[in-house]
């Protein structure tokens, strides 16, 4: 016979908001005691279940009882599954299995049997469509079968909720992809005869996007505007943080912003949007003359871009008179540095990351810029050019590094006069992660 359960405690919150517990179900699949809710509308108020088979080991704990109000009462945490008999009076015109739509929606993450007569098999069948795990014919219950099907009902719902966990994490997963290569930067050069190329790996594990960014794009007037940025941290909302200054940042320089009052106004966008005060951004951006002979450069705490001539060998630009990172000081101010290119050329801005890897396992020497600018030599000796030369130089750091670059890695190579590769001006090819279209 049912042991008589004690009436529980009052529930605080609502049924949708409470869920059973994990070890509820483990408690279920070990062979555990068995707690049955079971809403039916008998004018005794108590549900006779019958006698668990001896040697089962298992102990049948019921609570019943007449209607929704009741049910969601008694509905608590410790219960394993919920019986529902299809006899029950419908609330909602002439839909029979309203009463079991209503548990469905007041448990949803509760196992849930369809109790009904024999001869009723169709809307017991209609019961499992609708939702329910199992069904049970009343005349042929008894303690065996009902204690299997409660765990079946059980395994199956935890079954459920996993497999559907699971396609919804998956679509986040497509979702947050999507939307990352959505703010990865389209470079506007049409019309330009500069050679572009780009390659970018956020530091978080099977992220797209990380704290550093970049952009190119050529104003009317035929120059050739670009930059490269670095947010401290490399989280999602140090991602996010740079998605917004590199935007800023395009609007800003289609608007006739260039210089010291371009980088001023990004600090003032940073200042508003970051989340402490303690967040700032490095950022180099160039400003190459229509003729693309000469250029303008202005620092703000970033590393200076390596520059290629024909005939000669990688060096850095001059970086002496630079100014602070973004977001360090109120009035702070970025003095732009005009340089001379020639007729062939090619650029490469960096981030930090590609320079902060160490030279060796077990070293604590990191790579730097003198190591980097030794290592694009030897590279551009072998011939690499445009993307081979970005993808050979950041594996080549990652292999000296012992293993993955803790920190985001992006690299900008714009050329003249054939010596930055054959990436046309068109478009733009790069990397996220190891490989893949930017």
């Amino acid at each position: 016979m049912p042991v008589p359960v004690p009436v529980p405690r009052q529930r605080t919150g609502s049924a949708v908001e409470k869920q059973p517990a994990a070890e509820t179900a483990e408690t279920a699949a070990k062979g555990g005691d068995l707690v049955l809710l079971v809403i039916e509308d008998d004018p005794a108020g108590f549900f006779t279940a019958p006698e668990l088979s001896e040697g089962t080991g298992t102990r049948l704990r019921i609570r019943t009882a007449r209607n929704l109000t009741e049910a969601e009462r008694l509905l608590t945490d410790d219960i394993h599954c919920i019986l529902v008999d299809l006899a029950l009076p419908g609330t909602k015109g002439s839909d029979e299995l309203a009463p079991l739509r209503d548990v469905l929606r007041l448990a949803p993450r509760h196992a849930v049997l369809a109790l009904a007569a024999e001869g009723d098999a169709e809307r017991a069948a209609a019961a499992v469509r609708v939702g329910a795990q199992d069904y049970l014919f009343r005349d042929e219950l008894d303690g065996r079968l009902l204690s299997r099907a409660i765990r079946y009902a059980v395994e199956r719902k935890r079954a459920d909720v996993a497999q559907r966990q699971l396609t919804e994490s998956g679509l986040r997963a497509q979702e947050n992809a999507r939307l990352e290569r959505g703010l990865l930067p389209t470079p506007l050069l049409q019309g330009s005869d500069l050679s572009f190329a780009a390659h970018y790996r956020p530091g978080r594990s099977r992220a797209l996007l990380g704290g550093d960014f970049y952009d190119t794009v050529r104003t009317p007037d035929g120059t050739v505007h670009a930059m490269i940025g670095d947010v401290c941290g490399h989280g999602p909302d140090e991602a996010a943080l740079g998605v917004e200054l590199r935007i800023a940042w395009r609007a800003l320089t289609l608007a006739g912003l260039c210089g010291d009052q371009l980088l001023s106004t990004l600090q003032e966008v940073l200042e508003h949007e970051r989340e402490s005060e303690e967040i700032f951004a490095t950022l180099c951006t160039v400003d190459i003359a229509p003729d693309g002979r000469r250029a303008g450069l202005c620092l703000a705490g970033h590393p200076s871009p390596l520059v290629t001539r024909r005939g000669r060998a990688a060096q850095l630009l001059p970086h002496e008179e630079g100014g602070p990172a973004l977001g360090l000081l109120p009035r702070a101010r970025w003095p732009r540095r005009q340089v001379e290119l020639g007729g062939s050329w090619s650029l490469m801005m960096y981030t930090d990351g590609l320079i902060e890897g160490r030279i060796g396992p077990g070293t604590t020497q990191r790579l730097g810029q003198e190591g980097m600018v030794e290592m694009i030599n030897r590279q551009l000796a072998e011939g690499l050019s445009g993307d081979d030369l970005l993808e050979a130089a950041v594996a080549q750091a990652r292999e000296l590094n012992g293993g993955e670059l803790t920190d985001d890695v992006a690299v900008l190579l714009l050329g003249r006069g054939g010596s930055a590769g054959s990436v046309g001006a068109t478009g733009a090819t790069g990397a996220t992660g190891a490989t893949g279209a930017v």
